[in-house]
């Protein structure tokens, strides 16, 4: 019996010195690979060792320290967020629950408004303004903010323009005037520094004050020093209901003008009377990239867009900032003023009259505690439950929220979201943070696309209403972005690669947020590795904060 016994122990050590030590940290094994590029997908595993992708194929016998089965599985790179404003809601929350339940695996900043450089008086307004998400601000410039977040813990990486507003507000404040040359030239160092602490180039707003006070030529100069270390730009355009195809000419311009890539954010026409326009926009980049122009696109996939009531006034009364807007919206001359132009008697870009007025707009974010009931109403109907009219009823809420009141614009056709989804120089991007179904995030409402941009990509156009295949739809997810945006090591599965990957499951990936009850996470993405970390498993966060900084092609480590 005793020799028996002793054996079995021989037979059992000899088997475990037989068994072969792990060749990777990770193996995601028997999943049907899209590696980005938009090629056909094949059966195969993806092989880790440490942050990086090793091995992309058939792995046969060779084992991972750890093995995930991802049978019946998609397994593909992290989406890139091209427009993300989860930069407050991580500093809450550094899960990115809304996004990494979607398979987003980077963040990129920056629409118009970046974190930084900051002077005292930018920061002390910051704080001032402040919502329901309340943050120290310890940092000045952009890089430092960067940094900020990862070191208090993010599961996703994170990435920024440099905004233009940012920069003009730092030497010029509000006011609408033209920058002196010496302050172009200090807005261009600004421009200058930020690309070297890893900045992806120049973002712009132009809708809005005091962004929409910037000439042409301003936006050139800094989109030039951008460029000088491979940066890009990228802006919300001028107009994008009336005078849409003069904003699109003027971004043209600028790329050519400063000689480098440009990108429309959330590409559209905005206003049922501009729908039509939209063939003439899509013909007018076209137009620019056959000449050779590095022009391309991004949107998010819904007819309704999201911003506040400042949005519905003509940038004039803004001048000067908050506060004086505030201060100008009781005056009553200005307020019958006010009354005529956003009733459609002048020339901006009026998110009242594009969407179709009151009651297409859906109010979904305050401030003041006591008006934070009327979430989830339209302003027509709060216009009618005051007795007031629904322009009156704007300029009222502005005062006693004391903010811009986040809202939901209904301003284009689904029509349009199919036919923009095909073109193939589109990225997705969200125009919203990355929230969770709990805590802070649920003092307010907010539009859907926090919950479901990509996942609606992937389940109602791609699988349901067959727009895309679903390589393509990957591609234009992941490396498409990030050679728009030079990034090294991200946007693909391939070996040497930063190991951002996501498995979902093509037949279930699903929206869930409405704008009804926004706050609804999507379905389908199982596991999700952010530099090799797993921060999703079986559909829930791991907690890991695994995000970096990335960073552009103009970084200078000495710069930080």
């Amino acid at each position: 019996m005793r020799l028996n016994a002793c054996l079995s122990l021989g037979v059992l050590i000899s088997l475990a010195a037989c068994r072969p030590t792990p060749a990777y940290d990770l193996v995601v094994r028997n999943g049907t690979v899209y590696d980005g590029t938009g090629g056909e997908p094949f059966a195969g595993d993806v092989a880790v060792v440490g942050d990086s992708i090793v091995t992309v194929g058939d792995l046969g016998s060779a084992r991972g320290r750890v093995e995930v089965d991802a049978s019946g599985m998609a397994i593909a790179p992290g989406f890139i967020n091209m427009l993300s404003w989860a930069s407050e809601d991580l500093l809450a929350d550094g899960r990115s629950q809304g996004d990494i339940r979607q398979g987003v695996t980077l963040e990129v900043f920056g629409e118009g408004w970046s974190m930084g450089p900051l002077t005292d008086s930018m920061r002390v307004q910051m704080l001032a303004e402040q919502g329901d998400i309340k943050f120290d601000i310890p940092w000045t410039t952009l890089g430092e903010y960067l940094d900020l977040v990862v070191a208090q813990g993010s599961a996703t990486n994170v990435a920024s323009f440099v905004g233009a507003t940012t920069v003009r507000i730092h030497e010029i404040g509000y006011m609408d005037r033209p920058a002196t040359p010496e302050e172009l030239t200090r807005m261009q160092d600004l421009v200058r520094h930020a690309m070297a602490e890893g900045a992806l180039g120049v973002g712009s707003s132009l809708i809005y004050a005091p962004a929409n006070y910037a000439s042409t030529e301003e936006l050139i100069a800094l989109a030039r020093a951008a460029g000088e270390s491979g940066g890009m730009y990228i802006s919300h355009i001028r107009d994008e209901g009336r005078q849409l195809l003069p904003a699109a000419r003027e971004l043209i311009t600028i790329a050519s003008q400063a000689n480098v890539p440009a990108e429309i954010y959330h590409f559209k026409a905005s206003g049922r009377p501009n729908w039509p326009k939209l063939d003439s926009l899509i013909a007018l980049v076209d137009s620019a990239r056959a000449a050779g122009l590095r022009i391309t696109t991004d949107m998010y996939t819904y007819p309704a867009s999201s911003t506040g009531l400042n949005a519905t006034m003509p940038t004039w009364v803004q001048e000067g900032g908050h506060d004086a807007w505030v201060a100008r919206l009781k005056d009553p001359a200005v307020r019958r003023r006010l009354l005529r132009e956003m009733r459609g008697d002048a020339e901006f870009d009026n998110s009242f009259v594009n969407a179709g007025g009151a009651d297409g707009i859906l109010l979904v974010g305050f401030k003041n505690p006591t008006l934070k009931p009327l979430t989830g109403k339209t302003l027509g109907e709060v216009a009618r439950m005051r007795g007031t009219s629904p322009e009156e009823t704007a300029m009222d809420l502005v005062i006693e929220d004391d903010s811009r009141v986040d809202c939901v614009f209904f301003t284009m056709s689904e029509e349009s979201v199919r036919q923009k989804i095909q073109l193939p120089y589109m990225s997705f991007g969200s125009d919203a943070g990355s929230k969770s179904t709990e805590g802070v995030f649920l003092l307010a409402g907010t539009h859907p696309r926090a919950y479901g941009t990509f996942a609606r990509l992937l389940g109602k156009y791609v699988r349901e209403e067959q727009l895309l295949t679903l390589s393509e739809a990957i591609r234009r997810l992941t490396s498409q972005p990030a050679a728009n945006l030079k990034l090294s090591r991200r946007g693909r599965l391939a070996p040497g690669n930063y190991a951002d990957i996501v498995v979902f499951d093509p037949v279930t990936i699903a929206d869930r947020a409405t704008f009804d009850q926004p706050h609804q996470y999507a379905t389908g993405v199982s596991q999700v590795w952010v530099n090799g970390t797993q921060v999703l498993r079986d559909g829930e966060p791991t907690g890991a904060a695994a995000g970096r900084v990335v960073r552009g092609p103009g970084y200078r480590p000495s710069s930080k």
